[in-house]
């Protein structure tokens, strides 16, 4: 049986089979806590939108901006080493990507700060429970996002994928599109709607 005929075979998911698991596991775990939040919130609607009003949505915009545009390079590392079999092109979108990682987490350690600084803490009220919570647990994503594109990147550079083997490329990117995914839900849910 001729390998490079089933290499060339469409998969159903993209990576590591490994790597599906984790992220509908993490999937499961987002959905519930969003599912909590919109139960409580429904429960207690004018506290939420009176401190959902202290929250920086500007800020929570262009973060968005930011993990959709550190998406987007990953997909562009995923093409070039797939399409072309330049790991240098790779690591190179790799980088930016975990660039836009961390400016993501700078902006929101900013809104961590003008919160922590004004006495706001997961005991205050509900509300902030529950942003604090599921931000921090989105900040944690994005830490190790970051660890799995910057590995990928490294390894990418030094030559250790081609266009026949880039399996590991698509694992991580796989993971980082959750990682953004979870924060375009996340966004709306808790800094925009009323």
């Amino acid at each position: 049986m001729n390998t490079d005929i089933i290499d060339q075979e469409p998969k159903l998911l993209p990576g590591d089979l490994a790597i599906w698991f984790f992220i509908f596991m993490e999937l499961l775990v987002f959905g519930i806590a969003f599912i909590s939040y919109a139960v409580v919130r429904v429960q207690n609607e004018e506290m939420f939108n009176q401190f959902q009003l202290t929250l920086n949505t500007e800020l929570g915009a262009i973060n968005t901006i930011v993990l959709i545009t550190s998406s987007y390079f990953v997909v562009r590392a995923v093409h070039t080493i797939k399409k072309h079999g330049d790991y240098i092109g790779c690591s190179r979108w790799l980088y930016a990507a975990v660039a836009g990682g961390g400016l993501f987490l700078v902006l929101k350690s900013f809104e961590y700060y003008d919160k922590f600084s004004a006495g706001i803490s997961l005991s205050t009220n509900t509300f902030y429970m529950f942003y604090l919570s599921l931000t921090m647990f989105h900040f944690l994503h994005v830490i190790l996002g970051m660890i799995i594109l910057l590995a990928i990147a490294i390894k990418a550079q030094r030559g250790g994928y081609s266009a026949s083997n880039h399996i590991g490329v698509e694992s991580g990117a796989s993971y980082w599109h959750m990682v953004d995914l979870v924060w375009i839900i996340l966004f709306p849910l808790v800094y925009v709607m009323r």
